[in-house]
């Protein structure tokens, strides 16, 4: 193909392109919560929460702690750190029931995060 007829079909292709994004439909998934109002720690949670270096793993704890990082206890924020540590090719398994989970990392923000898993739709 020529340099022309490849430029005339991204240039054809683009209103369309650019109609679709103003309407919402080319936006990022991603935190939909402010950091606002939230104490250091939390907002630190949150931010890891949504830059994993997996993009499912984003979505997964993101959404989460979109939803729970507020509400969660001291103890239950040292627990959440903790599952942070964990790198996402040992963490996506257990999340997506495709290993068990080992009785060392079971807590109580693990199992609300297999449940808010388990609501999700893809």
């Amino acid at each position: 193909m020529s340099r022309r007829s490849l430029r005339k079909a991204d240039t054809a292709l683009y209103p369309r392109y650019m109609r679709r994004f103003r309407q919402g439909c080319g936006t990022m998934t991603g935190t939909k919560r402010s950091s606002e109002g939230l104490d250091a720690r939390r907002r630190k949670l949150l931010f890891r929460s949504w830059h994993r270096g997996m993009r499912e793993m984003d979505l997964i704890l993101g959404s989460f702690a979109d939803a729970e990082i507020g509400a969660l206890t001291g103890d239950e924020i040292d627990q959440y750190e903790r599952l942070l540590d964990i790198p996402d090719t040992e963490f996506l398994p257990l999340i997506t029931g495709e290993r068990a989970v080992p009785p060392d990392i079971d807590c109580a923000v693990l199992q609300k995060i297999l449940a808010s898993r388990r609501t999700m739709t893809f």
